[in-house]
């Protein structure tokens, strides 16, 4: 089972993109964020043609997250996070598919910090951890997957002294990130891929893309119950190269059989 995580940053803007992407790399999952697209206007009937059903949680402009699945249409457990009624971002979305519960999110970026967009970015992160806590407890098969706007450690970012204040890096972000994973959630690119110098995003500008001047912040954590069924993790990162590409490359993992042994195997070239 191949699950995917890609900010498409406007799904309208770059449909063609996402559409070669999809026919491309054919992952049984994909998680999208920063649609920018409200509801109506989510493009469900090219999707449907590329051969995915979708559930959505859309915005005009803004945010906006999406789980398309290949096989049949995903179940929709939930939309949004609890803890702050006020919160009208489009950011959270769970579904059931295939056995696995699939939560898609969009953690906000923080900047400037400090500051009231960083104060945000924390609460929502305190809120997502609680909702992750309460998934941990299900003992279901589940996978995380999203934007987390966090870049871990130093490994994950190109000239780190760079980043020092920025809200991708602040110490409570990247503290937040590691009380995440104390939880008992497996960071899986990490995982499979100690040591090595990984990003999933690089800025539009400075020439950030043929400096290889990224940043590792797109995630997918699994749950303990399916650590063990990781044979792969790679971040698909010619599509940052293509026409009109959005600043993000997918990232994705994928999962054997129960009870199949974890096997490290490496489609980087």
């Amino acid at each position: 089972m191949k699950i995917a995580t890609f900010n498409v940053n406007g799904v309208n803007g770059r449909l063609s993109v996402l559409m070669r992407w999809l026919a491309e790399a054919k992952p049984d999952v994909a998680c999208l964020q920063e649609l920018k697209s409200a509801d109506e206007k989510f493009p469900e009937p090219a999707i449907r043609e590329a051969g995915y059903h979708a559930v959505w949680h859309g915005q005009k402009g803004w945010n906006g997250v999406a789980i398309l699945a290949r096989s049949k249409a995903p179940m929709e457990a939930r939309r949004g996070l609890a803890g702050d009624a006020g919160d009208a971002h489009s950011r959270y979305i769970e579904a059931a598919v295939e056995g696995v519960l699939i939560g898609c999110l969009y953690l906000p970026n923080g900047n400037p910090a400090p500051g009231p967009k960083f104060d945000y970015k924390l609460r929502w992160f305190d809120r997502f951890a609680a909702r992750a806590a309460e998934l941990l407890a299900t003992g279901l098969p589940v996978v995380l997957a999203g934007d987390f706007n966090v870049i871990p450690t130093e490994l994950d970012v190109y000239k780190p002294e760079r980043w020092v204040d920025d809200a991708l890096f602040r110490p409570e972000v990247r503290q937040a990130f590691g009380d995440l994973l104390a939880q008992g959630w497996t960071d899986a690119v990490r995982a499979l891929h100690p040591g090595e110098r990984i990003y999933t995003f690089w800025d539009y500008f400075r020439n950030a893309w043929a400096r290889n001047a990224g940043l590792r912040i797109d995630h997918l954590l699994v749950s303990p119950l399916i650590v063990d069924r990781l044979v792969a993790a790679d971040v698909d990162r010619q599509v940052r190269g293509w026409e009109k590409a959005s600043d993000h490359a997918p990232t994705w993992i994928e999962l054997g059989d129960p009870g199949r042994r974890r096997v490290q195997r490496r489609a980087r070239q």
